[in-house]
């Protein structure tokens, strides 16, 4: 029996990755609502607010032990080639330096550790993002080329024997581009929260910047990690 909507949306929630996307789209939405309302009706804004706020500690604890998986990617699958293995250890050396530190921030900011320690880490944990996905940015458009040429030497095959084969390795490239590119969206999105974090300046911090960026990082990867 094939899984319809409401399945799809229970296995995705049942995915750590799933319910990051749900609270992030929260986090980022209450966080535009808060900057809509702010002047017009304090009291919604401050709600708003302590939304966004209880959005973003939540989403800090659902990532515990996160880190292990950058590790468990180089273990595991480091890359085909050694250029794109060693665009994988700096992507996913500072994915995990971002997770790890990102712990400590959590917990200072909960009050657990010296809550002056919060920023400290969240310039740590936001360098180590910050640096990791310049890296897989730069993974995924060296497999989108490659995508791009496989695509252009099958449409010169003029096979008819192996026509349902070329179809299907057609539509599978055609997949992993539309993935790949989602994959950038949401590096690139959250590539500008994190030099907000990093270097503040008027456009990356803008409310509107981070409130957009957050809310295309979470739907961009809410639709790479939907169950086919």
């Amino acid at each position: 029996m094939n899984n319809d909507t409401v399945d799809k949306l229970v296995i995705f929630l049942a995915k750590r990755d799933g319910i990051d996307k749900l609270v992030k789209t929260f986090q980022y939405v209450s966080k535009l609502v808060h900057w809509h309302v702010e002047a017009k009706n304090p009291e919604i804004a401050q709600r708003a607010k302590q939304w966004e706020v209880a959005s973003g500690l939540s989403r800090k604890a659902f990532r515990t032990g996160r880190f292990l998986t950058g590790f468990n990617a180089l273990r595991r699958s480091p890359g085909s080639t050694p250029t794109l293995r060693f665009l994988a250890v700096l992507a996913n050396a500072g994915e995990m330096v971002y997770f790890f530190f990102d712990h400590f921030l959590w917990l200072s900011r909960i009050g657990t550790l010296n809550p002056n320690l919060a920023r400290k880490m969240s310039f740590i944990s936001a360098f180590g993002e910050s640096f990791g996905y310049v890296f897989f940015i730069i993974s995924d458009f060296i497999a989108l080329k490659e995508g791009l040429e496989a695509e252009r030497k099958l449409g010169a095959l003029e096979d008819n024997k192996s026509r349902d084969k070329k179809i299907e390795s057609l539509r599978k490239i055609r997949s992993d581009r539309v993935m790949r590119l989602m994959a950038v969206a949401a590096n690139v999105a959250d590539l500008f929260i994190g030099v907000a974090d990093i270097e503040p300046n008027p456009f990356c911090n803008h409310t509107v910047t981070l409130g957009i960026s957050g809310l295309v990082s979470a739907w961009a990867g809410w639709y790479r990690n939907w169950p086919s």
